[in-house]
């Protein structure tokens, strides 16, 4: 265990990099386009974004809202409900079933 811990620190200790060549650390022109173009791409993303968001009404909301399912205010008979008459009105006639 202790050699183990030598040997890492050993490895740790030595000075400088190892695979220094004339190229080290230097960076490509490829990468600046790249960096270049990705930066075009989100400026014109954001920029259709934009347009598209003007283009949104206020609000979604419909103009003259209508309810979707029918309030329980008597208009509707429940399963526990003990006027049969109501419920086959509902349903055209038709038993539930």
């Amino acid at each position: 265990m202790n050699q183990l811990l030598l040997v890492g620190l050993t490895v740790l200790a030595e000075e400088g990099p190892r695979n220094t060549g004339p190229d080290f650390g230097k960076a490509s022109p490829v990468g600046l386009l790249i960096v270049v173009l990705l930066l075009v791409g989100t400026f014109g993303l954001v920029w259709s974004m934009n347009r598209h968001l003007k283009n949104l009404p206020e609000s979604f909301d419909p103009e003259h809202p209508e309810p979707d399912q029918a309030v329980d205010e008597g208009t509707t008979a429940g399963p526990d409900d003990s006027n049969p008459s109501a419920t086959s009105r509902e349903t055209g006639g038709q038993p539930p079933g």
